[in-house]
C-alpha cells in the first residue's frame, strides 16, 4: 500500500517544475536535456524535420528515447506533460524489475524493502519526473539483469543470452553511458553458469553476437545517411578537460563517490558499509551468501562502473546518479537480508531432549535465535535505513503535495511576447530552446552546441530572438554581434538557482544593409552602440 500510494505521487502534476531549492539545484537537466534529447520527436511532430543541419541532433547517437516519444505524440499531441509521462511508467517499471532481480535470489520482504527505498527517495521523485534518459537505462538494464540472474532456469539459455545482447544495444542506444554497465551484466550472466563453463562461454558469445550484430545494423544506417558527425558531436560535447596535476583521477574519483551523498545522506553510505563489512568478515556465512547471490555482485559493479565513469569524465552531475540510486538500495536491501539470515536458524525438533511432534516420523524443522555480531550490525544498518525510509518519505511527500509551476508560465509568456511583437523569423535561439519548442511549439535552435558554430549557423537559420538565463556568455554576444544588435525587451522568472532564476529575452536586429562585423577589427564581446543589454556579460 505504501509502494503504490507513493508510485502514484509520480505521475500527479507533470506540468510542475523540478521541485525548487532542493541539493540538486545545479543539475542542468531541468533546463535542458528534456528538449535536447526529445527534440528530434518535438521537430518531426511539429515542423516535418527531425533533423536541423548544424544544430544538436543527438537523435542519431542516442536514437530510442525520440523515437518513443515520437509514438507517443502521434496519440497525445507534443508536450511536456506527456514526454514526463512516458519517463514516470518507465519508473513504474523500474519498480517492478527491481523486485523482480531481488526476487530472483531473495525472499520477498528483501525485495519489498529495496523497491520501498526507490519509490520514497525524493531523489528518484525529482529526477523520474524529467523526460531525461536515466529512467530508460535503468529500465533496460534491469530487463537484462532479470534475464541474465535467472539463464540457468532456461530451456534454451543461449537464446536468451542473445535477447540479453539485444537488450544492451538499446541501453547503448538509449545512453551511450551505458557500457560503463556491461561488467554488471556479465557478472550477473556469468556468475551462475561458472560451474557450467562450455555453457558460460556460448551464452557470453551470444550475447556479445546479438550485440555486436544489432549494433552494428544501427552504425551503418548512421554512416549511409551522413550522420556519423553528429553522432561522434554527442561525445565531443561530453568531453570535459583534466586537471594538469598527474593525480587528479583520484580527486575526481572522491568528487564521484562524495557524489553519492547526493542520492542520500544514510542509505548511501550503508551502500558503502555492505561490501566493506562483507570483505572484512570474508569466513562469516552472511558474506558468503552475499558472494554466492549474482544480483549483488552485479549491483556492486553497476555502482562501480557508473562512478568509474564520473571519475573519468571529471564532471558529475546529480542526475547521473539516478542509475546508482536503485543498485545502491539493492545492496542495502541485499546486506541487510544477509546479516539477518544469522539470526534465525532452522534446525531439527528434539535436539536437547525436547520431544518430538506427535504422529511425526521426522523432526520438524523449528527456528533457533543464533544472536550474534552479524544480527547486531544488522539489525543496526535495518534501524538506519527505517529512518531514512521515514525522513524520505515525508520529505517525497511534500514535494507531491506543493507543486509550483514556474519554467511552464515562463515558457508561455515568452511565447506570447514574441507572437505579439513580430520581429523577422519566428525562431528562437536559446540554449533553453528545445525546452521551449517542447512546452509551447516555439521554433527554436541552440546557441551553444551544435555541429556548426554559431556564427556560421547565424546566416542559415537568421532566427529572430535569443533568450538567455540570467547573463550573457561574451562568445555568444561576439558571434551574434556579428550580425545583429541586440535588444532585451523581457524578463520571465523561473526556478531557483542564484545564477540561473530568470529567463531573459532579447530581440535581435539584423545590421543595417546586411553588414557583417569584423571580431578582428573590434572587440564584440561588449555592449555596442544599438544595443540595450542590463543583465551582466559574462
Amino acid at each position: 500500500m505504501v509502494i503504490g500510494g507513493f508510485a502514484v505521487l509520480h505521475a500527479l502534476h507533470l506540468s510542475a517544475d523540478f521541485p525548487n531549492n532542493t541539493p540538486w539545484i545545479s543539475d542542468w537537466a531541468k533546463y535542458t536535456d528534456e528538449g535536447w534529447y526529445g527534440n528530434a520527436a518535438v521537430r518531426a511532430h511539429l515542423f516535418g524535420n527531425w533533423y536541423l543541419r548544424g544544430d544538436f541532433n543527438p537523435a542519431p547517437a542516442v536514437p530510442v528515447w525520440p523515437l518513443l516519444e515520437w509514438v507517443l505524440f502521434s496519440l497525445t499531441g507534443v508536450s511536456i506533460e506527456a514526454a514526463r509521462g512516458l519517463a514516470v511508467g518507465f519508473f513504474f517499471a523500474n519498480l517492478l524489475l527491481s523486485y523482480w532481480f531481488l526476487r530472483a535470489r531473495g525472499p520477498r520482504w528483501m525485495a519489498l524493502l529495496a523497491v520501498t527505498f526507490a519509490v520514497i527517495s525524493p531523489f528518484l521523485y525529482c529526477f523520474s519526473r524529467l523526460a531525461i534518459l536515466e529512467p530508460m537505462l535503468t529500465a533496460f538494464t534491469l530487463a537484462a539483469l532479470n534475464l541474465a540472474v535467472r539463464l540457468s532456469r532456461f530451456r534454451r539459455p543461449v537464446l536468451v543470452s542473445a535477447g540479453i545482447g539485444v537488450l544492451f544495444t538499446l541501453m547503448m542506444l538509449t545512453k551511450t553511458t551505458a557500457v560503463f554497465l556491461l561488467p554488471a551484466i556479465g557478472w550477473a550472466l556469468l556468475a551462475p553458469l561458472w560451474p557450467q563453463r562450455r555453457l558460460a562461454v556460448r551464452c557470453a558469445a551470444a550475447a556479445a553476437g546479438a550485440f555486436a550484430a544489432t549494433f552494428g545494423v544501427w552504425m551503418a544506417l548512421v554512416i549511409h545517411a551522413g550522420l556519423l558527425g553528429d553522432y561522434e558531436y554527442l561525445f565531443v560535447v561530453n568531453k570535459y578537460p583534466k586537471p594538469a596535476e598527474f593525480y587528479w583521477p583520484l580527486l575526481s574519483l572522491w568528487w564521484s563517490f562524495h557524489g553519492g551523498l547526493w542520492v542520500d545522506g544514510i542509505l548511501i553510505p550503508l551502500a558503502g558499509l555492505v561490501p566493506l563489512c562483507a570483505v572484512l568478515a570474508w569466513r562469516s556465512g552472511w558474506s558468503r551468501r552475499l558472494g554466492r547471490n549474482p544480483a549483488f555482485g552485479a549491483s556492486l559493479l553497476a555502482v562501480a562502473g557508473y562512478i568509474g565513469f564520473m571519475t573519468y569524465q571529471n564532471h558529475p552531475q546529480p542526475r547521473y546518479y539516478a542509475v546508482v540510486a536503485f543498485f545502491s538500495f539493492f545492496m542495502v536491501a541485499m546486506g541487510i537480508e544477509a546479516l539477518l539470515s544469522a539470526v534465525w536458524v532452522m534446525e531439527p525438533a528434539g535436539l536437547g531432549g525436547e520431544a518430538e511432534a506427535v504422529g511425526s516420523s521426522e523432526p520438524k524443522p523449528r527456528p533457533v535465535w543464533r544472536g550474534n555480531r552479524a544480527a547486531i550490525l544488522g539489525f543496526a544498518f535495518l534501524g538506519a535505513a527505517m529512518v531514512a525510509a521515514c525522513l524520505n518519505g515525508e520529505w517525497t511527500a511534500g514535494f507531491a503535495m506543493r507543486p509550483e509551476y514556474t519554467l511552464v508560465p515562463a515558457a508561455r509568456k515568452l511565447t506570447s511576447y514574441i507572437d505579439q511583437h513580430p520581429n523577422g523569423k519566428r525562431l528562437l535561439l536559446s540554449i533553453s530552446g528545445d525546452e521551449i519548442s517542447m512546452i509551447t511549439h516555439l521554433p527554436a535552435i541552440c546557441d551553444d552546441f551544435g555541429t556548426q558554430d554559431l556564427v556560421s549557423k547565424l546566416p542559415d537559420y537568421d532566427p529572430g530572438w535569443f533568450a538567455t538565463w540570467n547573463d550573457v556568455d561574451p562568445g555568444t554576444l561576439e558571434d551574434l554581434h556579428s550580425r545583429y544588435s541586440v535588444e532585451q525587451v523581457a524578463t520571465f522568472h523561473a526556478f531557483d538557482h542564484p545564477d540561473r532564476n530568470m529567463l531573459v529575452l532579447f530581440k535581435l536586429h539584423p545590421l543595417p544593409n546586411g553588414q557583417v562585423r569584423d571580431r578582428e577589427v573590434q572587440n564584440l564581446q561588449v555592449a555596442l552602440p544599438g544595443d540595450k543589454i542590463e543583465i551582466p556579460i559574462e
